[in-house]
């Protein structure tokens, strides 16, 4: 919108427009030509807008104010005291989910990239209409970190890119194989809709990796990778669930597939050559 061009000066608009931006909440400063941020921070919720001033040359008409993007992004708690769930009000995936427990991983998506460069962000999850952030410990605090994942988050759909990098494609479902037998398939069918929708509320998501023996083999993810109520989840949970709909299942163990180990072993050795070239 434009500011009403009835005074004398450009002094006299500036002056207007001050009065204007203290109204609709935004910093009283002076005219400034770099990007503004400002996030009102509740319990639940945040307003991330980003502002930027003009002035036109003289002739064209005073000075006019844009707000250039705007997102309102919902904060959740989650069972894990070291992770958050946002809900930026778009979508993220669409479906399927996508996990990023170090740098390396973070490589499949210039988002998760952007946010393993916070200091103090130790993995980033990926559902289909939210996001969930872990961060290293208790030591960090989490008032530090909001800002810096409200303003990554916004630039990040402001830009349009894609989420995830070249031919890369969200976990979906644990989809049936032609080879699985009926209490496979029984298992991937409980997991897809029962579990986990429910761990997925919690910014979480839980990935079917095999069954041996009566061993259900399970691997989980977002909030629930580090959460210290993982172990009770899986076995009052997940395990009784199971068991009640599927005699043959005896218990249920949490695994990691072998590309995070390589993942893994490739993350500390780069990190133990930079501590060896530190004079």
């Amino acid at each position: 919108f434009k500011l009403p061009m009835m005074a004398s000066s450009v002094r006299t608009v500036v002056r207007q427009s001050r009065r204007l931006i203290g109204a609709l909440g935004f910093s009283s400063r002076s005219v400034c030509t770099t990007p503004l941020y400002a996030s009102h921070v509740t319990s639940q919720a945040a307003t991330v807008r980003k502002a930027t001033w003009r002035r036109w040359p003289t002739g064209i008409g005073g000075a006019q104010m844009v707000i250039s993007r705007s997102m309102f992004i919902q904060v959740q708690s989650t069972p894990n005291p070291n992770s958050l769930k946002f809900v930026p009000g778009v979508s993220v995936l669409g479906t399927g989910t996508a996990d990023f427990s170090n740098q390396l991983e973070a490589r499949r998506s210039p988002l998760a990239r952007q946010l393993f460069k916070i200091d103090g962000v130790k993995g980033v999850f990926f559902g289909p209409d939210f996001i969930t952030v872990t961060k290293s410990g208790e030591e960090v605090d989490w008032q530090v970190l909001k800002p810096d994942i409200f303003a990554n988050i916004m630039d990040f759909f402001a830009s349009q890119q894609p989420i995830l990098s070249g031919e890369e494609e969200p976990s979906a479902t644990n989809d049936t194989e032609s080879d699985d037998n009926e209490t496979v398939t029984m298992i991937k069918e409980l997991l897809d809709t029962r579990i986990r929708p429910t761990v997925q509320e919690d910014g979480g998501d839980i990935v079917y990796k095999g069954f041996h023996d009566g061993i259900v083999k399970l691997k989980l993810q977002g909030s629930c990778t580090s959460c210290p109520s993982s172990a009770v989840t899986l076995k009052m949970g997940i395990q009784n669930m199971l068991q009640f709909y599927i005699p043959e299942v005896k218990s249920v163990e949490q695994v990691e597939d072998e590309a995070d180990e390589v993942s893994k072993s490739t993350l500390s050795q780069l990190e133990r050559t930079l501590a060896d070239e530190k004079p």
